[in-house]
């Protein structure tokens, strides 16, 4: 019996488990710089989508001041941001869904 409610009790939390917005969280870390299809302080992100892959904006947004140069990028000014790899996952979501519009 035991055995049978710890079970149900972990698949209802994997059940009722989120994932994160990615459009929040974009609009809560990158909007100040980027938009949609305007420049900014940086590109905007459906120029960004059309350029690169997920795992390429996700390292960008780790690590900028290691990237820009493999990206051919001038210079670098984006703010390093700690962020977790969920939301890392959700902004690259978004930002790729952005490509095309």
């Amino acid at each position: 019996m035991k055995k049978y409610l710890l079970i149900m009790l972990l698949f209802s939390s994997m059940a009722f488990a989120q994932k994160l917005d990615g459009k929040k969280v974009f609009e809560t870390y990158c909007w100040g710089c980027h938009h949609q299809t305007a420049m900014a302080f940086g590109p905007p992100f459906n120029e960004i989508a059309k350029k690169r892959n997920k795992s390429e904006i996700m390292a960008y947004i780790i690590s900028p001041k290691s990237m820009y140069k493999k990206f051919a990028y001038k210079r670098s000014v984006m703010t390093q941001l700690n962020l977790s790899n969920d939301e890392l996952d959700a902004i690259a979501d978004y930002v790729l869904a952005q490509k095309g519009k």
